[in-house]
């Protein structure tokens, strides 16, 4: 029993400040609503270190990260497509065989 007493009691690492989501020593308030969480209560946790007060919580932090997440991945796939639009402008237009021929003063066999 030792043991389970310190790993719940003992104090956590500060993470690195400029986190998104909440650090371990942030267990006190939901990270969705600002409810105070007891330390008797159930915490639902996301991400690793993000603690809610209840299920719908996490699970609307969840459905905000996953609508996030294909935003960005739809504004990277335009991005993509304008870029290789661009490409395709700025390339040299491809030649044609018998414009190579006729400069050239060779008959190509079609």
């Amino acid at each position: 029993m030792a043991c389970a007493f310190f790993f719940f009691e003992a104090e956590p690492l500060r993470l690195d400040p400029g986190r998104r989501h909440a650090t371990a020593l942030d267990l006190d308030a939901c990270a969705l609503c600002a409810k105070p969480l007891a330390r008797n209560s159930d915490i639902f946790m996301y991400m690793g270190d993000t603690p809610f007060c209840s299920e719908d919580c996490r699970y609307e932090q969840m459905n905000h990260d996953a609508a996030l997440a294909r935003q960005q991945a739809s504004s990277r796939r335009k991005q993509q497509q304008q870029q290789a639009q661009r490409s395709a402008r700025e390339a040299p237009a491809p030649v044609s065989a018998a414009a190579v021929s006729s400069k050239a003063n060779v008959s190509v066999a079609s």
